[in-house]
């Protein structure tokens, strides 16, 4: 047998992915608030639907996702660092910017 190809990270199990984007909490928000969703998935399109149920469960009713993209190391600075070890137990981490 032989392994697949798909991707040469040679990550065994989930990924960290950080999802870069905007959520607003009432509607007609115009400015949103800035943020940063830290989380482990197999994927990146079970990333996304993981980072829309937290932030809905955080009280977001709208969310723009521009950026995705996957960790290969952890971040050194704070609020990143904590976030990143809060994915790595499973946790779904949204940093906000105000």
């Amino acid at each position: 047998m032989s392994a697949s190809a798909d991707n040469d990270n040679n990550l065994d199990g989930p990924m960290v992915f950080i999802i870069i984007g905007k959520a607003y909490e009432q509607d007609g928000d115009k400015e949103g608030v800035d943020i940063h969703v830290m989380l482990r998935a197999p994927d990146d399109d079970t990333a996304v639907r993981e980072a829309l149920n937290a932030l809905a469960e955080e009280g977001f009713l709208e969310a723009d996702l521009d950026q995705i993209g996957t960790l290969t190391d952890a971040p050194d600075e704070e609020p990143h660092a904590s976030a990143y070890q809060g994915a790595l137990e499973g946790e779904v981490a949204i940093i906000r910017f105000n």
